[in-house]
């Protein structure tokens, strides 16, 4: 990873290794959506420094080490080479960065040097930073400089104002024209300075409140403590699955973000730290295991946004889940529609899983109640607009000028491909998404019978089963014994073999024979690399192993296919899935696995990066507790008070403890272990203080 990112709640900060932030790179100070930092670098004595190491591996604080050059001019000795240690030390907190350089001399003498450093800000909007979009924007309104402060101002388009305030606690020499600040460091042999930075970014006048550095960052740390705490534990005797696992947790902590309905996961950094439909949803799905709060507070955030009206602009219809929603000056000005944008065909149905299956880990029905206009409405939708042409099958279809054209996961124009090698014309019915409706339906029936709606619950079900014979009748290739991607604009199957229809063996729509047969397909050759499953067949025309959706592996991909193997007991293809991937990990900067990389076999000898995807990213960060919820084979049932266990452990690890796996009215402590010669799994119930019982298979 040539970044270094850190974020907490909706400020995050992108920097190239040494720290800095390079004009025109797309690293910056963000947050709505707006750069506020554009510009960020430090000299010693007008020189750049060196690095000696750079570190962000807890995601909130980073800390990097750096030194100066050699320094001689004319003969005559300046600074020598490796005098001063330059430790710069940042952190996030209440919107604010803090960033500390602490400056110490090796020299046997004493040193005198200048330390410079220099920052601006151009306030530009994320889109226009991403090239997707431009348009009428504001400008720079004024930069004022005075002892210990410097604020840079903007006046945007959409007459919000927006400010960079910039403070120090050390007195400096000079303030340049161009904004540097400089500081006369003079330092014995072992004698450290320090200089600490806070940087605020303001809008409309809000600042947010001020801590001392000490104090915020003992703050941020105390609410790590605090989600560790509040989140399940595991520990194993296989090192690789507790590193991988405890760096999904750190991400999906600082992922994390609230915008008054309670936490919930944004996609992911640097470039999707906003709410997003199907990431938030998906990764609360997998975190369901580990932190169930979490998707209340997705399932209540997603709700507060849902669609109310047809807005063709917006891609909105009543009850439909949005996409995603930005705050930058282009979405003020409305010169984008992401204000929320709702060109989404699965973030709905996924809405409606996510409630049914929190229900089940936490019997919870209060929560359900109180979304119970909201999967009114969603229900609607999927029937009246998610349907339009009554074929049973939810479509999607771009109507928003500056919308989204392929509205599932695989959003890329050539994402959704025919076995010619021509792109499949809207409206088009995603395999995926008809199992997330099944599932959806079938799941949340037998809750609307237990609220004494036996009509609505009889209508689901029936609804369920026609789409089920629907579903197998248009979708199953009997020459690939496989499930199309989709169905295109005329109803013909886009015939490409692909991972999308992993998704569906979680959700109960194919039939016990084809589920096995999907299964088995992909943990094949052509669709698996030895590192996960990709997202197309080698044999189809589209693959490309480089490619964003036609032959790279995404793990989150890969994770809900994982739910479903190991739900319809193909319990061999589940872990040749998840070593695979827990192998990849092993090959990523803090064992983290990434958003997607390339869908090479490992024949090559390690995975291949995809050279822009975000990392951390949340529903990546999520495969590794999919993992848990496989090995232990659990589906808990509110309705029945049971947890069916069905244990698998990966093939080298022989121990797994689980610790406050919060499943209705507690938490439940598990032991499992491997017995010696027979290789079956024993489990040991330490504690079950959930009010179910236990049916271990």
């Amino acid at each position: 990873m040539d970044y270094r990112v850190i974020k907490e709640n909706n400020l995050f900060l992108i920097t190239d290794k040494l720290g800095d932030i390079t004009p025109g790179s797309g690293n910056g100070l963000y947050t709505s959506d707006t750069r506020f930092l554009s510009s960020l670098d430090v000299h010693i004595n007008g020189q750049k420094p060196i690095l000696l190491s750079s570190s962000a591996d807890e995601n909130f604080v980073a800390v990097i080490r750096l030194t100066n050059p050699h320094m001689e001019e004319d003969g005559e000795l300046i600074l020598w080479r490796e005098s001063v240690e330059i430790e710069r030390k940042r952190f996030i907190y209440g919107g604010i960065l803090y960033e500390t350089f602490r400056l110490t001399s090796y020299y046997p003498k004493p040193i005198e040097f200048d330390f410079s450093v220099r920052m601006d800000a151009d306030f530009a909007d994320m889109f226009v930073i991403r090239g997707f979009q431009y348009g009428e924007i504001g400008a720079i309104t004024g930069r004022q400089a005075s002892p210990g402060e410097r604020t840079i101002s903007y006046k945007g388009a959409d007459d919000v104002v927006r400010e960079t305030r910039i403070r120090w606690n050390a007195a400096e020499s000079a303030i340049d024209e161009d904004g540097t600040i400089h500081f006369l460091v003079g330092l014995s042999h072992a004698q450290t300075a320090e200089i600490p930075f806070i940087i605020i970014p303001v809008i409309d006048g809000m600042e947010p409140a001020l801590h001392e550095p000490s104090e915020a960052l003992a703050r941020l740390y105390a609410s790590y403590e605090d989600w560790k705490e509040h989140s399940t534990a595991i520990r194993s005797d296989l090192p690789a699955f507790d590193e991988l696992f405890n760096r999904s947790l750190q991400d999906l902590r600082v992922l994390l973000t609230d915008l008054g309905h309670g936490s919930f996961p944004v996609a992911g950094l640097p470039l999707y730290a906003v709410p997003f439909g199907r990431d938030s949803l998906i990764a609360a799905l997998q975190m369901l295991p580990l932190n169930p709060e979490i998707a209340k507070g997705t399932l209540l955030t997603m709700a507060s946004y849902q669609g109310t009206k047809v807005d063709e602009w917006r891609d909105e219809q009543p009850g439909k889940i949005m996409h995603e929603i930005r705050y930058g000056e282009l979405a003020g000005t409305n010169q984008v529609p992401f204000t929320p944008y709702y060109g989404t065909i699965d973030a709905t149905p996924l809405f409606l899983l996510l409630a049914a299956e929190y229900f089940h880990w936490t019997a919870d029905a209060g929560l359900i109640r109180q979304l119970m206009p909201h999967v009114d409405a969603a229900l609607d939708w999927i029937d009246q607009y998610g349907d339009e042409d009554g074929d049973l099958f939810v479509e999607y279809v771009q109507k928003s000028s500056k919308g989204i054209a392929n509205q599932g996961w695989k959003d890329s124009a050539d994402s959704i491909v025919h076995r010619d090698g021509e792109y499949a014309k809207a409206p088009i019915a995603l395999v995926e998404v008809q199992g997330y409706v099944y599932q959806a339906k079938t799941r949340l029936a037998p809750l609307f019978r237990s609220f004494g709606d036996d009509a609505r619950a009889d209508r689901l079900e029936s609804e369920a089963a026609q789409l089920k014979e629907k579903f197998e009748q248009q979708f199953w290739m009997e020459d690939e014994q496989f499930y199309a991607i989709a169905l295109d604009g005329t109803k013909r199957q886009v015939h490409s073999v692909t991972s999308n229809a992993g998704h569906i063996l979680m959700s109960g729509i194919a039939s016990s024979e084809r589920a096995q047969a999907v299964a088995k397909r992909l943990v094949a050759p052509d669709m698996f690399s030895g590192y996960g499953i990709r997202t197309m067949s080698t044999d189809a025309a589209g693959y490309n192993p480089m490619s964003y959706h036609d032959g790279s592996i995404w793990p989150h991909d890969n994770s809900l296919t994982v739910i479903g193997m190991s739900q319809n007991g193909f319990q061999e293809e589940a872990l040749t899935v998840m070593e695979g991937l827990l192998k990849a990990s092993g090959a990523f900067e803090y064992a983290r696995l990434p958003e997607l990389f390339c869908g090479y076999d490992e024949s090559l000898g390690q995975p291949v990066p995809y050279p822009v995807a975000c990392s951390p990213q949340a529903w990546a960060a999520g495969t590794s507790l999919t993992f848990v919820q496989a090995m232990l084979g659990i589906v808990p049932n509110a309705l029945t008070k049971r947890i069916t266990l069905k244990p698998a452990l990966l093939t080298f690890m022989n121990g797994l403890e689980v610790e406050r796996l919060h499943i209705g009215e507690g938490h439940l402590h598990l032991r499992l272990e491997r017995e010696a010669g027979s290789g079956t799994t024993r489990v040991q119930v330490v504690a079950n203080e959930t009010g179910y019982e236990l049916d271990i298979r």
